[in-house]
């Protein structure tokens, strides 16, 4: 008889799962949920015996059952992280998991164990970037007649990886480059076969910027005088500890002056709607200008500006962009200090460039969502005052009829929560028929009205528009997403028929 040698392999195909529960209890804790995501990895030894190591694995399970699906009537009882072994003939297995809780509540699962005389043949690799980390990478691969698999990921020391087709091994490289994916097949036997897969690594600029990368490249296009570089941060107290900043200095020259980053990806302007900036002026009261472009079309464009508050200190400036043109792509931002005054030398820093929702601004000049409660009555009209502080076409009219409750009020859902992380007060232009009239201004969890905060303030004239200021920084909560205001006019009193008007409920700084 000719002198063969035959090349085993194991194949794990698709597994069935079905649950049953132990009546057991263990005191206090008889409502755990049973174990889940059973699954088994079968591991060969490259010697053609067909001897099997299978070790189960699954979610809240404290013991195995595990049946060798080649005629055993009795299994191999497990703790996690043991394994048993047995030896296969050629052949096809329905090896089956029994996963016990610690209630004593079991769930199963029986997975195919196929044993052939063939070597892995049309190994595929699937590498799939990790969404949000553009360092990260998952990998999942399939083949014809392998029993399991092993993975590096083309860095040095690695140990190789072993994982069952049907399983995704994650790996996060350490810096950007180009790396060489090598995929191993087993089957059950010696034979192996190899597959490899290049995959590039970039880090691409985009928003959040926060100039701290090592594999970055921060390029400033500066024009009209102005040189920008990376530095340190000259004031790492207060609202920004960072390590490296942007320096911008303001030499003499155009009145325009600025610099530009080109980011590598669009900005998405759908959700988010405004950009926050930190920035450290020598001067408060100083214009900061944030606009944006399209990459080939400098003429498609949206700008904002907003002033400095403080001198030689970081503050948060949001730039509010709710009118821009979503459906344009804007992907290079362009920024100026004092616009529309030459330098003399100066300099400016920023850092921290990143999106977020646009600040709180209910005017009816449009159509607004709103919502009516305690028999108060809202409606949308002509203002009765185009004077003053209030030019307005339309404003809110707010009824509190007689014998309306006296927490009778409106609310104004918002589609996402309020940042409160910088403007922490709201403004709110009133008419009253009276002056000393209390006006409560509330925001509510969106999906909890028993979570809020709220202030009061009074009226100060009657038959006239004036601007009440609520500042909340004294009672935020950081970790609460606010996302209802809701006003009411009179708080604790009950309904005498008056109305009152109200318009631009806006946050401010």
């Amino acid at each position: 008889m000719k002198n063969i040698k035959i090349l085993m392999l194991f194949m794990l195909t698709a597994f069935a799962i079905s649950c049953s529960d132990d009546e057991t209890s263990l005191g206090s804790v008889t409502n755990a949920n049973p174990a889940g995501n059973i699954s088994a990895l079968f591991t060969i030894t490259q010697d053609n015996t067909g001897l099997v190591t299978i070790t189960p694995n699954a979610e809240g399970a404290v013991r195995f059952e595990v049946y060798d699906g080649d005629g055993a009537t009795e299994p191999v009882e497990l703790l996690p992280g043991q394994n048993m072994q047995h030896i296969y003939a050629e052949g096809v297995y329905p090896v089956k998991i029994v996963a016990y809780d610690i209630t004593g509540k079991s769930s199963e699962a029986t997975q195919e164990l196929t044993v052939t005389f063939r070597a892995p043949e049309n190994i595929e690799i699937i590498a799939t970037p990790v969404a949000g980390n553009s360092f990260g990478i998952d990998v999942t691969a399939k083949a014809d007649y392998e029993t399991f698999f092993e993975v590096t990921f083309g860095e040095a020391g690695e140990t190789p990886i072993p994982f069952n087709e049907g399983q995704t091994v994650n790996h996060v490289y350490s810096a950007i480059g180009t790396y060489t994916i090598t995929v191993v097949a087993y089957s059950g036997g010696v034979a192996t076969s190899t597959a490899t897969k290049e995959v590039t690594i970039l880090d691409p600029l985009k928003l959040p910027l926060d100039f701290e990368s090592a594999t970055l490249t921060y390029s400033f296009i500066d024009f009209g005088g102005c040189a920008t570089s990376l530095a340190d941060n000259p004031d790492a107290t207060g609202v920004n500890t960072s390590t490296k900043v942007a320096h911008m200095v303001k030499n003499a020259g155009e009145v325009w002056a600025g610099t530009a980053i080109q980011l590598e990806e669009v900005i998405d302007f759908t959700t988010y709607k405004a950009v926050k900036m930190k920035v450290w002026s020598p001067t408060a009261g100083i214009p900061v200008t944030l606009k944006v472009e399209n990459a080939a079309d400098s003429g498609i464009n949206f700008e904002n500006q907003q002033f400095t508050t403080v001198a030689n200190a970081w503050e948060t400036l949001v730039f509010d962009y709710s009118a821009i043109d979503a459906s344009q792509e804007f992907s290079k931002l362009v920024i100026f200090f004092n616009l529309g005054t030459s330098g003399s030398g100066e300099s400016y820093y920023f850092d921290d460039i990143e999106q977020t929702v646009s600040p709180l601004s209910i005017t009816f000049e449009s159509a607004v969502n709103m919502s009516s409660f305690g028999n108060a009555i809202t409606t949308v009209e002509v203002n009765p005052d185009q004077t003053g502080i209030n030019t307005s076409a339309g404003v809110g009219k707010f009824e509190k009829p007689n014998g309306a409750e006296t927490w009778a009020g409106v609310a104004f859902p918002q589609n996402l929560p309020l940042d409160f992380s910088v403007m922490k007060k709201v403004k709110i232009k009133v008419w009253s028929p009276q002056a000393g009239i209390p006006v409560l201004l509330k925001f509510e969890k969106g999906d909890d009205n028993q979570v809020f905060i709220e202030k009061t303030q009074n009226t100060t004239v009657a038959n006239a528009w004036e601007e009440l200021t609520y500042d909340y920084s004294d009672v935020i909560d950081s970790s609460v997403p606010y996302q209802t205001p809701v006003v009411f006019f009179n708080f604790g009193a009950t309904g005498d028929g008056s109305i009152y008007y109200f318009d631009d409920i806006k946050q401010s700084n």
